[in-house]
Formats: C-alpha cells, sequence, structure tokens
C-alpha cells in the first residue's frame, strides 16, 4: 500500500472522535491518521492525545482555538507533504462520511488525481438532513456548475482523496477561504490545473451526535467564491 493519511479536522467532537479512530484503525492498521484540533472545549485533543501516546500512527495537531475547516485541512495538508504521503484523505468525525468507502478512493486514486465522494451523481444520496439544507446544497452545486464551469455534480463535498502532486501544486498558501468555499476552490484550483478529477458515489448520512458547524458566514463565502474563481480564471489571476 502506498503511504497514505486520513486528516480529520475537529472540534467538539469527543462523541465521535474515540468510535471513529478505533473503526479505522480496525480497517485499515496500515493507514495514518492526523487530528487537527481547534482547542477544542470538550477535550477532544486531551483525549486524542492520550489514545496517541499507544498508537504511534494517530496524529495530533492542536491549534490555539476555532480557526476554521479550511485552514484546518491545509495544515493538515502541509503536514502530509513535508511527510512525504502519497495519498492524503480528507473526512469529517462525525461519521456522515462511511469509513468503509475508504477502500474505494485507494482503488480509484490509482488511475487518477483527486477522488470526490459525491452525493450527487447518482440521483440525491442524502439521510437525515431537512429538506432546506437539502435543497441549498443541492442547488448550490448546480450554481456552482454553471458559474465555475467545473463538470463536477458535487464540488462542496468534504469526503475526498488526493495525490500529494495535486496539493504540492496548489498554493497552500493562498487558500483562506472554510466550509463550502473552499471545497470549491481546491476542487477549481486542481482542475484547472489539469488533474484528474473523478467523483464516485457515496451516501452522505447526517451527523446523529454533536452540533452541525454550518452557518449563514459559510454559505454567503461559497457564492461569492464561485465568482472570485471565475474571474481570477478568466483574467489570469489565478494563483
Amino acid at each position: 500500500m502506498k503511504k497514505t493519511l486520513i486528516i480529520i479536522p475537529t472540534y467538539n467532537e469527543l462523541i465521535n472522535i474515540q468510535k471513529l479512530i478505533s473503526q479505522l484503525r480496525s480497517e485499515y492498521p496500515a493507514i495514518d491518521i492526523l487530528i487537527v484540533d481547534d482547542n477544542s472545549p470538550d477535550g477532544t485533543g486531551k483525549l486524542v492525545n492520550e489514545l496517541s501516546d499507544s498508537d504511534s500512527q494517530l496524529k495530533l495537531i492542536e491549534r490555539e482555538g476555532k480557526l476554521g475547516l479550511g485552514t484546518a485541512y491545509v495544515r493538515g495538508f502541509k503536514f502530509a507533504i513535508e511527510n512525504n504521503y502519497d495519498f492524503v484523505i480528507q473526512m469529517d468525525a462525525d461519521f456522515s462520511h462511511d469509513p468503509k468507502v475508504i477502500k474505494q478512493f485507494l482503488e480509484h486514486i490509482e488511475n487518477n488525481d483527486v477522488v470526490i465522494g459525491s452525493r450527487y451523481i447518482k440521483g440525491v444520496n442524502v439521510v437525515n438532513w431537512p429538506m432546506s439544507r437539502l435543497l441549498l446544497s443541492y442547488f448550490a452545486n448546480i450554481y456552482t456548475k454553471v458559474i465555475t464551469g467545473m463538470p463536477i455534480y458535487d464540488a462542496t463535498g468534504g469526503y475526498k482523496c488526493w495525490r500529494r502532486e495535486v496539493l504540492q501544486a496548489i498554493n497552500l498558501d493562498k487558500i483562506t477561504s472554510n466550509g463550502y468555499s473552499f471545497q470549491i476552490e481546491m476542487n477549481f484550483k486542481a482542475w484547472k490545473k489539469g488533474f484528474k478529477l473523478k467523483e464516485i458515489s457515496i451516501t452522505f448520512v447526517d451527523r446523529t451526535d454533536g452540533s452541525s458547524k454550518m452557518s449563514k458566514k459559510i454559505v454567503h463565502e461559497a457564492i461569492f467564491m464561485v465568482w472570485k474563481l471565475r474571474f481570477n480564471s478568466i483574467f489570469g489571476t489565478l494563483d
């Protein structure tokens, strides 16, 4: 197996993280896990630190505060580059992303540069979301596809696998967005650089424990990001 890292950003995920780490370690014993914790008040980082004492493949980066999903992934991506991982998987901590799909990611990444877990490539595969959020997500992806021209059905999904070379080619210091916007920006820059993107169908199941990090700010950021990316691409100012 190629050297692989799973990056999981956390903020108040104490209920979920131990179960998730246990499942990942059981199913993928050769894969390293990196938790990027934003100083969770509930003790998520402390627990992971304790678990890492007896597990050399479990890594922890503790940040000073709640700095956001996008910057957490950027920090994790830089760690992956610095430590020469071949493949990098990003996933949520709340079990909305089924760990069993990782096997499919690793199969498809052999012939692609980015593999995206898509909720919308085969109909709508989302469980337990209220209709308002489902419609917001679904039409946000149509909006993104129309404005940017990206041939992707689910540009805002957060379950993905990257080749290290893609992350090295993107100027990560210029990535400052979070949430939906971060996912769109990373996909767009990889696509514009000519890398091969592949969508595979997944079923997204909304969290049952903990609280969602969704906010109006995240939605507004994504609305404006697609236009920023399009104009920067047209005028040759895309970093």
